[in-house]
């Protein structure tokens, strides 16, 4: 009898313990992480609405916190993907740039909470790899995947749906909501557009709105990179030299060669075929009622265009479809949000929106990012959680993407790995500015020779100075002085008035690489393995 009576007293014990750990489980927030590719903070009406609304983006703002100086450590897709993941600077994770593969035994967050006891699910794009550890469901564009009827890597097989990919990857994500979340559970949901990744598709019930629209043009337009170094001035990323008028600007190749418009390679009038492709036979009619004439025009323009007019259409058009993409992704994050509403779901959910970093906008006459130049470093960073997160809060404080990981991992209340690099957002989210420490961040940019020709640099980056040291085939030091140049146009390293601000942060640079376990050794066994690939001769 008494030993009866001691199993019923441990099985009441184990059951209280297991409810004891489901309310508590139940407590922990759900992560909604959501981030669109190369989306430009220009081009968020929380940040500046000269360009676009964004209404249903700027509510995350609106009922939480806006980052005015988020940035990323290193400005190009892939890399700044698995920053995100493992919370480590790339020379660390080896993700250094997009060609080389990403080393699966890093340990990331989603497995850690998942570990912990999420549920996790994956819609969108990654990027890199087709299995992502610690998910309990994906489904994953290949590489950069498709703008219409997308392909799709899944854990239970491969498909293709038809349809717009921001529609569908949203559609994607309600219905794992609806039908597959557990809840009992918390639950971790990334939620990744491919939008408005190059090269820029809308969607159709986008076309007529945005083609008609004429945007303002950006003051650096025409740049003529005097005041800037060398990797300025022989970046291939003009809209006028290196944007194509057939993948980017929509042009026919037929049309195209017939007006003898000179492009770099094929490559843009091979993408435009293969795009064009894709479509229904539906979809290219609604594409050709509205891109059609608009390559009537251009066969009567660009005979009477000089570099000027040409360059002016050429940025029109990229706002066209690069804002006309956008507005897709706006749409359905209203459509996310609301949906977090409907079920009950939004008053314990952290929903973070961000970009894998930033994009230039015709500034300085560029498109493409991968400079630690203000446009391509700096990107959108919106978070709220109701009851934690004041409404309307606004940060200045340098944070970055390799400060997601411990952010979330500490509000899930799990340990986060002594190796990983960044710091916690918590003390700022939750007002508690005064245990915020960081004052600088590190940046480092590998992919060079490569797309855009953009040479290797790292730097540091306060909220008043900006020291960048480019090197490989060139050595130059850039220091920009961001209260009084914002538009970073004059490097003023020589400059004997910032004498003290370059001994200053060339200490501070010198330490942030110790600090961060980089190196010129580093450097060189990155270059080598270039050499090895035959990237570089």
């Amino acid at each position: 009898m008494r030993s009866l009576l001691v199993l019923t007293l441990f099985a009441s014990v184990l059951l209280l313990e297991a409810c004891s750990q489901k309310e508590s489980d139940l407590q922990r927030p759900n992560i909604i992480f959501i981030m669109s590719d190369d989306h430009a903070y220009q081009a968020i009406s929380a940040y500046d609405d000269k360009l676009i609304q964004t209404p249903n983006i700027d509510r995350i703002a609106d009922e939480g916190m806006l980052f005015t100086n988020a940035c990323v450590s290193n400005s190009i897709c892939a890399p700044s993907r698995a920053t995100i993941l493992t919370g480590k600077h790339t020379h660390i994770h080896g993700k250094i740039d997009n060609n080389f593969p990403f080393d699966t035994t890093n340990v990331t967050f989603p497995q850690l909470l998942h570990n912990s006891g999420y549920q996790t699910a994956m819609f969108g794009k990654l990027h890199f790899g087709n299995n992502p550890k610690g998910f309990d469901e994906f489904k994953i564009l290949p590489g950069q995947g498709d703008y219409y009827n997308p392909d799709f890597i899944t854990n239970t097989g491969d498909t293709t749906i038809q349809g717009y990919v921001t529609d569908v990857i949203t559609d994607l994500a309600i219905d794992w909501m609806d039908n597959r979340r557990k809840e009992d559970k918390p639950f971790l949901m990334m939620y990744l557009h491919k939008a408005p990744h190059r090269e820029w598709y809308p969607a159709e019930r986008h076309y007529k709105e945005f083609t008609q629209k004429t945007f303002p043009e950006p003051e650096t337009l025409f740049d003529d990179y005097k005041g800037r170094g060398t990797a300025a001035k022989e970046a291939e990323m003009n809209l006028l030299k290196h944007m194509t008028v057939s993948a980017d600007n929509k042009i026919h190749p037929e049309l195209a060669k017939e007006l003898g418009v000179e492009e770099m390679s094929e490559w843009g009038f091979n993408v435009f075929k293969s795009k064009y492709a894709r479509f229904t036979d539906e979809q290219k009619a609604s594409w050709d009622a509205v891109y059609g004439p608009i390559n009537e025009e251009f066969a009567n323009l660009y005979p009477t265009m000089n570099d000027s007019a040409f360059m002016r259409w050429k940025y029109q058009r990229y706002m066209q479809d690069y804002l006309g993409c956008i507005a897709s992704v706006d749409e359905n994050v209203g459509r996310l949000l609301d949906h977090l509403k409907k079920q009950g779901l939004d008053e314990n959910t952290i929903v973070v929106y961000t970009s894998d970093q930033g994009f230039y906008l015709g500034e300085h006459g560029w498109f493409d990012k991968r400079f630690i130049y203000n446009e391509s470093f700096k990107t959108p960073l919106l978070v709220k959680w109701p009851g934690k997160i004041a409404p309307g809060s606004v940060s200045d404080e340098m944070v970055q993407n390799l400060d997601f990981a411990q952010t979330f991992l500490e509000a899930a209340g799990v340990n986060a790995p002594s190796d990983m690099q960044g710091e916690s957002l918590m003390p700022l989210l939750v007002g508690d500015t005064a245990a915020w420490t960081r004052d600088a961040v590190y940046y480092h940019y590998y992919e060079y020779p490569g797309f855009h020709m953009v040479k290797r640099h790292y730097g540091i980056v306060t909220t008043d100075f900006k020291l960048a040291h480019f090197y490989y085939d060139i050595d130059e030091w850039e220091l920009y002085d961001r209260k009084k140049d914002p538009l970073e146009l004059n490097n003023v390293y020589d400059d004997p008035a910032y004498a003290d601000v370059v001994t200053t942060l060339t200490k501070q640079l010198q330490n942030l690489r110790v600090q961060y376990k980089d190196s010129e050794e580093l450097d060189e066994a990155f270059i080598q393995k270039y050499k090895d690939r035959g990237l570089i001769k």
